[in-house]
């Protein structure tokens, strides 16, 4: 209950509240009826203020949900796109400067998260993003030159897959670590922008995957300048997730629904690509 902040009645307010008090003994008037009655009620404040007005023990304060837009221990709060009246909900954005975690036909078991940066390679390339986070529609196309020869994903069916994706497109919500949305194969991040849904691949032209899972997603700096990904992070002092704001990055992956205990992750394909050059449109 909120603590009343008015003074305890006075001796001078005693002392205009007696004043009238009618000669006839056991009568009041009808104004020292009021008073008394006013006096009574501040009273009663007053003591139910005293007993509820001790401070609460800050650890019993309950610690945040955690969910795609809310996690404890946050210093500063971020309005929400659609809190913005000129907000479209329009993302074009293109990736360059891609790098592929292992090959295509790495024998298993495989690591294809590629934290510590020894399995990268360089690819020739871009990936496309152009999507509607209201209307949960659009496209996501990456073409890229690899080795074996040029190497192309595309979204077809935008789809969620759990409640925190909001409808397969997403804007400005943490995701992986310890959020509370999504895996923990990547750190915690705000994900700017993010979609997920199922998609295909060709080679040369040629069909190589069809009704796999894809996800994109524009990210705070997931690793450092030299592409390695601390994370889990040994030293980790606070909420925040192990990326470093002062970076961007654009990662995606298309995987297969068969799984194999053996990989990391644990799918029979994991094909994943990430861009360090990120560009809006």
């Amino acid at each position: 209950m909120q603590r009343i902040t008015q003074p305890p009645p006075t001796r001078h307010h005693l002392r205009s509240a007696s004043s009238n008090f009618a000669p006839v003994p056991g009568r009041l008037r009808p104004t020292a009826r009021l008073a008394l009655a006013v006096s009574t009620a501040l009273l009663v404040a007053l003591l139910l203020g005293c007993s509820a007005g001790a401070p609460e023990d800050p650890a019993a304060a309950q610690e945040p949900e955690r969910g795609p837009r809310t996690q404890p221990d946050t210093a500063m709060g971020l309005y929400e796109p659609e809190q913005h009246d000129l907000y479209d909900g329009r993302f074009v954005i293109s990736g360059a400067r891609i790098y592929q975690v292992g090959t295509l036909n790495d024998p298993s078991p495989w690591d294809h998260m590629g934290n510590d940066g020894t399995t990268l390679r360089p690819v020739g390339g871009t990936a496309e993003i152009d999507v509607d986070e209201i209307a949960n529609t659009g496209t996501f196309r990456a073409e890229l030159e690899l080795p074996e020869g040029t190497y192309a994903i595309d979204l077809e069916e935008i789809k969620e897959f759990s409640p925190c994706q909001d409808g397969g497109i997403a804007a400005f919500l943490f995701e992986h670590g310890d959020s509370g949305c999504g895996d923990a194969n990547w750190p915690k991040s705000l994900l700017y922008v993010a979609g997920w849904g199922m998609g295909s691949a060709t080679l040369n032209g040629e069909p190589l995957y069809s009704d796999y899972e894809i996800h994109f997603m524009v990210t705070q700096g997931m690793r450092d300048r030299d592409l390695v990904a601390h994370y889990p992070l040994d030293s980790k002092t606070s909420e925040a997730g192990a990326v470093n704001p002062a970076l961007q990055q654009l990662d995606f992956y298309i995987r297969s629904p068969e799984t194999n205990d053996a990989n990391h992750p644990n799918r029979e394909v994991f094909d994943h690509f990430f861009a360090m050059e990120v560009t809006w449109k």
